[in-house]
């Protein structure tokens, strides 16, 4: 199948691809929508179950009712371009069935698989960073998955997983029509912490010829230069950094540190809340709790004002609280 590979379009600006990473919990549509504002090239999706969307489609999910799967791949199509689908899982018809069912159904600009994730119940799936260790069963899951599409495949890997290292993991896929591949700089017995280690990234480029994106570490405007600069990468991955600071796009996109005033991150926060509330109804709030902290993080007073925010069950509340910390 010919793919639209929205990828390449990117590369060929010549500007570094920015690229909102796929985060558990965080990166639903109302977050991707202000992220995209700030100037994010590509969104990820929050990571999404192929096996589910296999069962849910066996069983028959056509029928009247909310499936909680695949409405974490609900996104607004005007707002959120470039948007991929992030999927986890272990075995390769599951894969199949589930990229069937995005690319008639969902309808996003490319899917990506996760060999990266170091979360135990994921790794206990045999999934995420745990499926990058079996090269051979990684490599079935890719086939499964472009044999199903005409978009763009993407991956997302780490720096090593036991034994095997990212250099090994991409030669042994080198003729596979991957789009790109995201690679956190870090192993999976590092996790989230420790130095990522960009030059691997770098060394990369012998194995893969699609677009490489740098991930890892990357928490402001310096170690976002670093990153470029160390891994040679067409982009990077920002994850964690951009909690409670999505403006960080638009500082690496200007090459200039901004200091949001304490009202915009204030407005800020309303509207992620405005906007959850419209896509999720009443228990948006309970769900936006982890964002609200992130946002006071440095703020003079934040301990104090957490213990609030994490009690917030709607609109009404969120606004008291802000209220309250301007008197």
């Amino acid at each position: 199948m010919k793919q639209n590979n929205f990828w390449q379009k990117l590369k060929l600006t010549g500007k570094p691809i920015l690229v909102l990473a796929p985060m558990a919990g965080f990166t639903d549509s109302a977050y991707r929508r202000i992220c995209k504002y700030y100037g994010a090239d590509v969104l990820y999706s929050e990571m999404v179950s192929a096996t589910a969307l296999y069962y849910s489609d066996r069983i028959g999910a056509q029928k009247k009712g909310k499936n909680p799967t695949r409405e974490l791949m609900d996104f607004n199509r005007r707002q959120e371009k470039y948007y991929v689908v992030q999927l986890f899982g272990s075995k390769p018809e599951h894969f199949a069935a589930a990229t069937r069912l995005i690319t008639d159904k969902v309808k996003p600009d490319g899917i990506d698989i996760n060999f990266g994730c170091p979360v135990s119940k994921i790794i206990k799936q045999g999934a995420g960073a745990d499926l990058m260790k079996n090269l051979s069963q990684s490599r079935a899951v890719i086939e499964a998955v472009l044999a199903e599409t005409n978009l763009p495949v993407s991956i997302k890997i780490r720096a090593k997983s036991g034994e095997v290292g990212a250099l090994e993991f991409l030669k042994n896929i080198s003729d596979l029509k991957v789009a790109a591949v995201m690679i956190h700089g870090r192993t999976l017995s590092q996790g989230f912490s420790g130095l990522p280690d960009f030059k691997l990234i770098k060394a990369a480029r012998q194995h893969f010829q699609g677009v490489i994106i740098a991930n890892g570490g990357i928490t402001d405007l310096e170690s976002a230069k670093l990153a470029l600069k160390e891994s040679g990468a067409d982009g990077l991955g920002l994850a964690r950094g951009i909690l409670g600071r999505p403006w960080l796009f638009k500082e690496i996109k200007k090459n200039k540190q901004i200091n949001l005033k304490l009202s915009h991150i204030f407005k800020l926060m309303i509207n992620h809340a405005v906007s959850a509330s419209k896509n999720k109804g009443e228990n948006a709030l309970i769900e936006l709790r982890k964002h609200l902290v992130w946002y006071v993080q440095g703020l003079e007073g934040a301990s104090k004002m957490r213990e609030k925010l994490v009690s917030v069950t709607n609109l009404d509340d969120l606004k008291k609280i802000i209220k309250e910390y301007k008197k």
